[in-house]
């Protein structure tokens, strides 16, 4: 019988090089909002899934989808200001 090993030293080693850099947490803590909108229009997803949407439910997802869409272009509007110094049109 041929037993089935994993080597840990791969499976759990994590060198200095493996950790998030600065930027790319500053990165996640940007998008941030986005992707707390996205969970909350998930969660209003979810929610009418198994039965048929309330009038509250649909008021639920409409202001969900509008949080979400928001948070998008808040996004990128302060991505577009970042990345385009100097006034470039």
């Amino acid at each position: 019988m041929s037993h089935i090993v994993t080597v840990q030293d791969a499976v759990t080693a994590f060198d200095d090089f493996m950790e998030p850099t600065d930027a790319e947490l500053d990165a996640i803590e940007q998008e941030m909002p986005v992707i707390l909108a996205d969970v909350e229009l998930l969660d209003a997803q979810i929610i009418t899934l198994d039965r048929v949407p309330t009038e509250l439910d649909n008021r639920r997802l409409r202001r969900a989808r509008r949080r979400a869409l928001a948070a998008r272009i808040a996004l990128a509007n302060r991505t577009t200001a970042v990345t385009l110094p100097g006034g470039a049109a």
